[in-house]
């Protein structure tokens, strides 16, 4: 069902397809109040895509009170559990029914290979949303035991009106991430996509009010972030802000919230992931082929990617020449192409941001395994450095570029060192043949997930998030999501029999 289609017919949906341009406010497309518009650039070849509704201040006004009215009459939070499971639903229906328009619209906007969007991407979006529909009528509210005299109930109320301010890195995945937990409880949303990746959110809404959810309760503003972003942050009448972005930014919003209304902030922020890769490890060609995907998987612009290979000295060179064996197979090249696995960087200021590093490797004189190779100030090529030291920018740094920096070990707590000796902490992965080991590195890494002997992200089912400067505020994914975008009430209700005596007399 997800299978790829050729890069012909990728192309020929590309030729065809309709982008949509304006804000989504209130159940309907409509232009800024201004009248500004920006330009969205396909990242691959440095042509205009389309004009893009540039929003500002008071547009952010205007759909927030169409979110607060939205929520304050309960056209969408008193819904029974079961209409908003349907509706969630029904939307990941019409996604998976416009998957190859999705993957397209997505690559053209991003520079992401359309096999990752249309295989990974969609499917895993359609996923997330989809388990947060079913999720609905199976939390349960609590109870407690507080003696014969009265009773205590603890209750989730959804917390109001939310804003979601996306990354450019997974548009759609994030989207979901943020908007399945979010509705499903009940609020309204406000969504601020990247500026740089702003057409699959935009269709998306379109499809959620064609899916039944109601005008005002799904609007997406698109623009800057000093024009959109920092109103939303600043807005007294939003509840909540959810962000996925730089750390960087998501200091912006703890800011924000302290200068408005305190309102709950939810960071999910950057990384420097490794990989440490003991001796022990039982299959070279597995951890090559982990730490490859790791790294590279839609151009390393991933907070998770591997970043960082920890490797014991022992095992160093061998291991490095499998990766480079697992390298063929990573083509760089047109996007739209299912062939290939490497796609452009977002944009030319972000390409010059990696590239940046690729300057560091000869000035720290360092040794450049495989790759380093750069195309039309937009692709790079997977790059391997070795010799890597904890000094150095490349171990220190978030690159967000398909760049693995490799250092070696020789003790166990030497690795760990290695491993924490970051400012991030979202995700770490081991491998190692010892579940002793294993446990050990697990549990002595500070990372809100770690991996043994694989990469990954676990599934929808388990939360998502990180220590340190990677996280704040609570997790994506899993049950743990749904507390985010929701308030806890205690109703305490007297029933002892004084009170009933006292209402006779």
């Amino acid at each position: 069902m997800h299978e790829p289609l050729t890069a012909a017919e990728y192309k020929a949906i590309a030729a065809e397809i309709q982008l949509p341009t304006n804000a989504f406010i209130d159940g309907s497309f409509r232009p800024a109040i201004s009248g500004k518009t920006f330009t969205s650039v396909n990242p691959a070849t440095g042509e205009a895509l389309a004009a893009i509704t540039a929003c500002d201040a008071s547009d952010v006004d205007y759909a927030v009170a169409k979110a607060k009215e939205a929520f304050d009459d309960g056209r969408w939070r008193l819904r029974s559990p079961g209409e908003r499971r349907d509706a969630l639903l029904k939307l990941a229906k019409l996604i998976e029914r416009n998957r190859h328009e999705l993957a397209v619209m997505e690559s053209l906007d991003s520079g992401k290979p359309v096999r990752e969007c249309q295989t990974v991407d969609i499917p895993d979006t359609i996923h997330t949303i989809r388990w947060h529909a079913e999720l609905i009528d199976k939390i349960y509210d609590n109870t407690n035991n507080v003696g014969p005299d009265a009773l205590a109930m603890v209750v989730r109320e959804p917390i109001g009106v939310v804003g979601c301010v996306l990354p450019w890195n997974f548009p759609l995945l994030m989207l979901a991430w943020k908007i399945g937990p979010a509705l499903a409880a009940g609020c309204s949303v406000i969504v601020k996509p990247a500026q740089e990746t702003t057409l699959t959110t935009l269709r998306v809404a379109e499809l959620a009010h064609e899916a039944g959810i109601p005008a005002g309760v799904f609007n997406v503003v698109t623009g800057s972030g000093k024009d959109v972003g920092e109103p939303i942050g600043l807005h007294m009448d939003v509840d909540m802000v959810a962000f996925t972005g730089s750390t960087p930014t998501g200091r912006r919003f703890l800011r924000y919230a302290a200068d408005s209304n305190l309102k709950k902030v939810v960071l999910e922020c950057g990384g420097k992931n490794p990989a440490v890769v003991l001796p022990d490890a039982e299959d070279l060609d597995l951890v090559a082929e982990q730490v490859v995907n790791g790294a590279f998987w839609n151009m390393g612009e991933n907070c998770s990617a591997t970043s960082r290979l920890i490797v014991h000295s022992s095992i160093k060179d061998e291991l490095l020449k499998r990766i480079g064996a697992y390298l063929r197979e990573w083509k760089t090249g047109d996007p739209l192409d299912p062939e290939n696995r490497i796609g452009a960087l977002v944009s030319q200021s972000h390409f010059q941001k990696v590239k940046s590093f690729l300057d560091d490797v000869e000035a720290e004189e360092l040794s450049l395994v495989h790759g380093g190779g750069t195309h039309k100030d937009a692709f790079i090529e997977p790059t391997v450095v070795d010799g890597v030291t904890p000094k150095s920018r490349l171990f220190q740094e978030e690159i967000f570029g398909p760049i693995l920096s490799v250092t070696t070990f020789e003790t166990l707590p030497e690795a760990v060192a290695l491993a924490n000796d970051t400012n991030y902490g979202l995700t770490a992965s081991v491998y190692t043949g010892s579940l002793r080991n294993a446990i050990r590195l697990s549990r002595d890494i500070r990372a809100g997930l770690v991996t043994v002997n694989c990469f990954g992200e676990g599934d929808a089912t388990t939360p998502f998030g990180g220590y340190k400067e990677s996280g704040f505020g609570g997790r994506d994914k899993s049950v743990f999501a749904h507390d985010n975008y929701c308030e806890l009430k205690t109703i305490w209700i007297d029933i002892s029999d004084r009170s009933i005596d006292e209402m006779i007399r």
